[in-house]
């Protein structure tokens, strides 16, 4: 717990404050836009990720909001984790604007996974905490292919930029241009950008606070921790100069997708209502892999 505090020393107390500064709210996200936009002339303060949340430090994020001269969100639902945690009521008690920014899925580079949570199951699946459809379809049943045409990813990263443009809509940042042209470095995951996509979406959202000065780059690659295979189509599919990969990067270790795939298969017959439930909720995906 001590550990934890030093993380957030500002935050908890344990630090002085800037005399002037910002915050970001929301998950490992949030975190790395604060990442490219802290500097030692308009620092941002590191706050905890929403979901580790109690209700002390929702009122301590309450207190830090009423100071701060910039907050930045991602859109958060009213009493999230039965707690004041949502924009509005974040709105409600900061003394400037809240520039809300949508969390950030694109599949085009991974198009087999899903990170997803069923109510009811607790956990995730060993080794990776991401779902690959085809492992899921074959737990349930399903028949599936084990590749995609080029056109089928190209299919499936405009479905992800659908749903991304639609939560642009009630969000003040627009992210989905940014993937007008695609790049390896821009996801880590489905859900895990890369620097090239933090980079561009900070100056944004600098520029939107009146910011003087541009984006920090941070020196190492965000959220590089659990990096997915790439797979040869997705390479065809969007003429990426790297080569295909076939395993996992865990922690800058390699690890064979066969192993997680193995692992995986074991989980979901441990857990077949959340692959049921799955299954429903993802029928769009696996309908592109079915008719591969």
């Amino acid at each position: 717990m001590l550990g934890r505090r030093q993380h957030y020393s500002e935050f908890f107390g344990l630090d002085p404050l800037p005399p002037r500064f910002g915050v970001t709210i929301g998950n490992c996200q949030a975190e790395s836009l604060r990442l490219v936009m802290d500097a030692p002339e308009r620092r941002f303060v590191r706050t905890p990720p929403v979901h580790e949340m109690d209700e002390a430090e929702a009122a301590r994020l309450h207190e830090l909001v009423g100071m701060a001269e910039a907050v930045v969100s991602q859109p958060i639902r009213d009493d999230y984790r039965d707690l004041p945690l949502g924009t509005r009521q974040i709105a409600e008690v900061s003394a400037v604007r809240v520039l809300t920014v949508p969390p950030v899925r694109f599949g085009g580079l991974h198009p087999f996974q899903a990170a997803i949570r069923v109510p009811g199951v607790e956990g995730d699946p060993p080794l990776v905490a991401y779902h690959d459809v085809r492992t899921l379809a074959a737990a349930a049943g399903l028949a599936v292919a084990d590749s995609l045409r080029p056109e089928a990813v190209r299919a499936v990263a405009e479905a992800s930029l659908m749903t991304l443009r639609e939560r642009e809509q009630r969000a003040d940042i627009a992210v989905s241009d940014l993937f007008d042209r695609v790049s390896a470095d821009q996801m880590r995951t489905v859900n895990h950008p890369g620097n090239a996509v933090w980079l561009p979406l900070g100056a944004r959202v600098l520029d939107a606070l009146g910011a003087q000065e541009g984006v920090v780059d941070p020196g190492r690659p965000l959220l590089d921790s659990v990096q997915a295979p790439l797979l040869p189509e997705v390479v065809e599919a969007w003429a990426l100069p790297d080569a295909p990969r076939a395993h996992w990067l865990v922690d800058g270790a390699e690890l064979d997708d066969a192993e997680v795939r193995a692992a995986h298969t074991e989980w979901y017959a441990a857990h077949p209502e959340f692959v049921a439930a799955a299954v429903q909720r993802l029928a769009p995906l696996l309908a592109v892999w079915r008719a591969a």
